[in-house]
């Protein structure tokens, strides 16, 4: 039977960076302590100036803008396109990054995981979906004031997870939201 979990952006907490250039709110992760022994996290950062990414060795990261105009990122000395809200990009958590915002401080959601240890899927989508999945773990990340998912309603900023799914899970929901599918490997 799966666990289902509904985490409240009030309570997220709040946590320097690796490089102590600023802070994120830490929403959920498999397991660990502080910036160690995770296999995949979920998070929010906000970004008030331009400057260098924390590195994470052996991750692999998908950033979305979700409040502000957006960024433009330097991946490895090459800059990328814009990122716009609800554009997400992935990128290798070695890589070196940096960030020129484009208007101002911007607000950012980030998946890392562990491409060894997890397969991962992430999608934006708005309005009402119904989508199938077989993954162990389903999280639903809501940037509207109200998503509805199971029978629970979301606020903005709140994410559902549903952990241990070994069966075909039916999800339908309303609103825009963030999904994303982690499947252990191995």
């Amino acid at each position: 039977m799966s666990a289902v979990k509904v985490w409240r952006a009030t309570d997220y907490v709040r946590m320097p960076w690796k490089n102590g250039g600023g802070s994120t709110e830490e929403i959920t992760r498999d397991s660990g302590i502080g910036l160690e022994g995770f296999g995949w996290r979920l998070s929010i950062a906000d970004i008030g100036e331009s400057g260098g990414f924390s590195t994470f060795a052996g991750y692999q990261r998908v950033i979305t803008v979700i409040k502000g105009a957006g960024m433009v990122l330097t991946v490895d000395g090459e800059e990328q396109r814009g990122l716009l809200p609800l554009q997400p990009f992935a990128f290798k958590g070695e890589s070196e990054v940096s960030c020129r915002l484009i208007t101002g401080p911007i607000r950012d959601f980030n998946l890392i995981y562990s491409p060894q240890r997890y397969h991962a899927r992430l999608q934006w989508v708005d309005g009402v979906q119904r989508f199938f999945s077989t993954a162990q773990t389903v999280l639903v990340f809501s940037v509207a004031d109200e998503v509805k998912v199971l029978d629970q309603t979301l606020g903005h900023h709140d994410c559902l997870q549903i952990d241990g799914n070994t069966g075909l899970l039916d999800i339908a929901v309303t609103g825009r939201c963030c999904l994303i599918e982690l499947t252990p490997l191995g």
